[in-house]
């Protein structure tokens, strides 16, 4: 039962958490403005960003980490003491998963949200400190050559599995993780991988 309750609320947890639509948050609070109404309609970082300068934006941002890491540290802390440790690695994917599933599709604006890739990271971080901080070196390379946040997002998201096989290939939980995250944030890029194709893609500054 103790298992039952703690994976019910690893889920729960993560997923609530992942739900803040901290961009919607900032925007009314500080500008008195949506941010759907602006730009891309996203509610996400980037679009706070460029509508609302870098402040607002990095602050998004970060608060959107610190949601996807604190999902994963509560699943983390919940994991009962006698699992083996695929036991506990699998209870925090899936509480990453479920923090990413809740920031794409958060029941507080209608089931829609963002791209769920700065969940993703503050999970990672948690998850695998190693592959967090080379991720974040290619995706700053890459932001600061193209000045497209989604091309940086998706060639993390793409690089993401050949470093979980490279750094814990023996960890099969670590191995599922990574596909899966790398399929749901460069399918949540599918429109803007149309506009770099076309060469249509916006461009931060």
């Amino acid at each position: 039962m103790d298992g039952v309750i703690s994976i019910a609320a690893s889920l729960l947890g993560a997923f609530a958490l992942g739900s803040i639509p901290f961009a919607v948050i900032v925007s009314r609070v500080f500008f008195k403005q949506d941010i759907r109404s602006f730009g891309s309609g996203n509610p996400g970082a980037t679009n706070v960003f460029r509508t609302f300068g870098p402040v607002a934006g990095f602050a998004t941002f970060a608060l959107d980490i610190l949601k996807g890491a604190a999902a994963v540290y509560l699943a983390k802390v919940l994991a009962p003491t006698q699992w083996s440790p695929d036991g506990a690695d699998w209870l925090m994917i899936a509480a990453a998963m479920s923090a990413i599933a809740g920031h794409a599709f958060s029941p507080f604006i209608g089931f829609k949200g963002g791209k769920g890739v700065a969940t993703a990271a503050g999970a990672i971080g948690v998850l695998m400190p190693a592959a967090f901080f080379i991720l974040l070196g290619m995706f700053l390379l890459i932001l600061v050559v193209t000045r497209m946040v989604s091309l940086g997002s998706i060639t993390i998201a793409l690089e993401f599995p050949v470093l979980c096989i490279l750094l814990y290939g023996d960890r099969t939980p670590i191995l599922l993780f990574g596909l899966l995250a790398a399929v749901l944030v460069v399918w949540r890029h599918h429109t803007n991988l149309r506009r770099i194709f076309r060469g249509e893609e916006h461009k931060i500054g």
